[in-house]
């Protein structure tokens, strides 16, 4: 199983960015989807969760900001960020918990630079 993220980019404060990540491979479901975030110096956070029903669950940081969603057509998980602050800019990252036969799986995806100007 492959995750491929997408949609990074620079913009500036107040603008909005949509991150894709799309799962490839022995993909037999996906019971969950989350988006992580990473900034030198400080342990990757999880701000985001999708789970198979489709429940969410945001950090208050950006909880009313972003929005994520999925569509499980396509094996794929989607973060829609309005508003963005200059805090904001990190590595991002998707991960996914994938059911292969029998066994839940984590997968993670390469990880997408977002950049937020002041």
């Amino acid at each position: 199983v492959q995750l491929q993220a997408s949609g990074g980019g620079f913009v500036q404060a107040g603008g909005s960015l949509r991150l894709s990540c799309s799962a490839s491979g022995d993909v037999l479901s996906i019971h969950a989807w989350a988006w992580h975030r990473e900034v030198p110096g400080k342990e990757r956070e999880s701000i985001a969760t999708i789970a198979e029903g489709g429940s969410t669950y945001y950090v208050p940081s950006v909880k009313g900001r972003f929005t994520i969603s999925r569509d499980n057509a396509k094996n794929t998980v989607y973060l829609q960020m309005n508003s963005l602050k200059p805090e904001d800019t990190a590595l991002y990252y998707c991960n996914a918990a994938v059911w292969v036969g029998l066994k839940m799986y984590s997968y993670w995806g390469q990880g997408t630079q977002v950049t937020v100007s002041s």
